[in-house]
């Protein structure tokens, strides 16, 4: 009988003094901070009382104040990055109370967002695979000790949030299978090249709009959307605005990241006329509220899909519209990713390719390596020469690449009735083609995979595909 009471106070005892440092979600063992920059912390402990930070990675004791709720952010000064595990202490100056977390990476930090093409995991979806996503899983290990991922689950809030129930995991077969695998593809890529670790926050909701990913404040002022609580609770789920933000933005925008990869568009196609402006709008509220400056910000062209109305063509010239209003950002394109077989279905299976492009992206952007190449050629410029038609590209690096069984393009009289064209002459050094059809005598016009689902295979001499267009926007 002693022995039971003596235990019976022993747990009351533990609750009495129970530990009042208490770190946010996003601050825990696993995770990797942003090199050589001041690292955001934040988390409660006790009120009006003060917080000392132990790094291992400096003799730097720092100190945070806590409000009268019992809020504390402290910055502090991380290292270059490397492989060597770091651990970091916290210390309730006013009861004693410590937290400690461990096995932490310093390197680089990435936001992955956007909808379901972001979120898709290396297992894939029912019935959508993921080309080689098991052949990762499978030896994920190896990258234990340079990639880390937290993710947030699909949640959403009529009120702003600030916590997840999300923590930071290390990849393993069992936890791989869960990674974006865009967001993997894209991590492994930063990793190789900078030999630094790479972390990456993953926040994105299938099927969300832009809407979705923008505050109460900003998209009242929008005429089209409604905010009424009746009204969207009968909306599908992912339609919903704001409510994304609240629940999956807000608890992951103290981080600090050197940078944001998108992949969204789809639920936007039927308001593809709003949606460069929306956007940039949202990208510039982002930084805002990340508090880093002009981050770089790497989107996604969104993939050919079968919608059936052809509109998703104009979404994706709204999102090229997008990145030249947004500063320090970039796209990659990907009408070269879809296969035949994929019509009708909005995930296409390769995602090394997007995620490899994204990487490549950010290190000739944000890290100096010029040597990728992320420039896809562009429509410059058209000539109508009777019952042919030069079309110029701005092509970049070594000029065009294919120059035979070229497909995807169609040109129009002044009628605007577009008819398949064939390629009868190309200059791939000054970057030209001549089309003709024999259902145009004078063309005026032409496009390139302007539809819903249209393969092309034109493409620069890096293989990068040529961004689909209309001369006759």
């Amino acid at each position: 009988m002693k022995r039971l009471f003596v235990a019976s106070l022993m747990a009351v005892t533990f609750v009495a003094f129970e530990a009042k440092i208490k770190l946010n979600p996003m601050i825990g063992s696993n995770m990797v901070l942003q090199q050589d920059t001041e690292a955001r912390l934040w988390g409660d402990a006790t009120p009006s009382g003060e917080v000392e930070i132990r790094p291992s990675w400096s003799d730097t004791i720092f100190l945070a104040r806590a409000d009268a709720d019992g809020r504390w952010t402290v910055k502090v000064q991380t290292p270059k990055g490397s492989y060597d595990k770091h651990s970091v202490s916290f210390t309730d100056k006013v009861d004693g109370d410590v937290a400690n977390i461990e096995n932490i990476l310093v390197g680089e930090v990435w936001l992955a967002s956007g909808q379901s093409n972001m979120q898709m995991p290396l297992k894939g979806y029912e019935p959508c695979p993921v080309n080689g996503g098991y052949d990762e899983v499978a030896e994920s290990a190896r990258r234990a000790g340079s990639i880390r991922f937290i993710t947030v689950p699909l949640t959403q809030s009529y009120t702003p949030v600030d916590t997840v129930a999300a923590s930071w995991v290390v990849p393993s077969p069992k936890t791989s299978p869960e990674f974006s695998a865009v967001g993997w593809h894209f991590a492994k890529r930063l990793s190789d090249v900078l030999d630094v670790p790479v972390g990456i926050v993953s926040a994105a909701y299938g099927g969300a709009t832009v809407e979705g990913w923008l505050p109460e404040e900003i998209v009242k002022g929008y005429p089209d959307i409604s905010l009424d609580r009746d009204s969207m609770e009968s909306m599908v789920h992912y339609m919903r605005p704001v409510l994304m933000y609240n629940a999956m933005f807000l608890p992951v925008k103290d981080y600090t990241y050197k940078g944001i990869i998108w992949y969204q568009g789809c639920s936007n196609v039927d308001t593809w006329q709003t949606y460069a402006d929306r956007l940039a709008t949202m990208v510039g509220h982002w930084r805002d509220m990340i508090g880093e400056g002009e981050i770089p910000f790497y989107a996604v062209e969104i993939a050919p899909f079968d919608y059936g109305n052809d509109r998703s063509p104009y979404l994706r010239e709204a999102q090229w519209d997008a990145v030249s209003k947004i500063p320090n950002s970039g796209m990659v394109a990907t009408n070269d990713m879809a296969q035949p077989h994929e019509r009708h279905n909005i995930h296409p299976a390769e995602k090394k390719t997007v995620g490899n492009r994204l990487g490549n992206l950010a290190l000739n952007r944000s890290y100096g390596h010029k040597q990728f190449p992320v420039d896809s050629p562009r429509f410059k410029s058209l000539t109508p020469q009777g019952d042919r038609i030069r079309v110029d590209f701005h092509a970049y690096r070594d000029g065009l690449c294919r120059n035979y069984d070229i497909k995807g393009f169609e040109i129009a009289g002044e009628d605007k009735i577009f008819h398949p064209a064939e390629v009868v002459g190309i200059d791939d050094q000054r970057a030209y083609i001549i089309l003709s059809s024999p259902d145009v005598a004078k063309p005026v016009h032409v496009r390139y995979c302007f539809h819903d689902f249209q393969l092309g295979n034109f493409c620069g001499a890096d293989f990068l595909p040529l961004v689909p267009f209309r001369s006759d926007r």
